[in-house]
């Protein structure tokens, strides 16, 4: 299992185009080291859109997804730093979600990543599950140029908070899909294939299928932000 724990916060943003670097900077320097001196947080990933978006996919892996909720995490949110503060207003477009991964296959992380964003229709979501989970991931997984792959779906909802009111409400983050590998070419013709909107359709998700392919940016682990003696 490539993930580092069962639950994720999964978010999909852009940036002002004129605060891309800034944002780069900060988010690596202050923003990344920050989230991961909170308790139960454990590796945190940037990812850039190289087709579809949007521009920026990123996920922290934790513990358990009630770390998400626990006072830590509030407590920062809710003080953000002078420098955070001014990059909210930057944000454009935010989705983001508290999710428990249900499914994964493979080993390894990938520089290449495919995400899907995709919802159930209604009394269908245990044939879409089981599509996923027995057929299609195990496949996907044993092709060349593929890494491995995980299925995440919604456990909680992200309260407002001082940060998210100062870019704005958040949208809502449905089932998530994500295959990493270590071709992006491999994973373009996936997406092509065996992960094309009709896919999901024809095994139970909606028509509002939503993909994109990114390439790893920049990761960071808790153990990299702890205190040395």
């Amino acid at each position: 299992m490539a993930l580092s724990g069962p639950g994720a916060m999964i978010l999909y943003y852009d940036i002002a185009p004129d605060a891309i670097e800034e944002h780069d900077d900060w988010h690596t320097h202050q923003h990344f080291p920050e989230r991961l001196s909170i308790p139960g947080f454990l590796r945190a990933s940037r990812w850039i859109a190289t087709a579809g978006g949007p521009r920026y996919l990123v996920m922290y892996e934790v513990a358990d997804v009630q770390v998400l909720s626990a006072a830590p995490y509030l407590e920062r949110l809710n003080n953000p730093t002078p420098w955070t503060a001014k990059m909210m207003e930057n944000f454009r477009g935010m989705a983001r979600g508290f999710c428990r991964v249900v499914s994964s296959c493979g080993l390894g992380l990938g520089h290449a990543l495919h995400s899907i964003r995709y919802a159930p229709i209604p009394g269908r979501e245990d044939e879409l599950r089981e599509w996923l989970k027995v057929t299609a991931l195990p496949a996907l997984c044993a092709k060349p140029g593929v890494a491995g792959a995980w299925m995440l779906e919604p456990a909680a909802m992200p309260p407002m908070t001082n940060e998210q009111a100062i870019r704005g409400r958040d949208a809502d983050i449905p089932w998530v899909l994500l295959v990493t590998g270590y071709r992006a070419g491999a994973l373009s013709r996936i997406a092509e294939d065996d992960l094309r909107t009709g896919q999901f359709e024809r095994h139970g998700a909606s028509a509002a299928a939503a993909g994109g392919s990114y390439r790893l940016d920049y990761l960071l682990t808790a153990g990299e932000c702890a205190p040395r003696a």
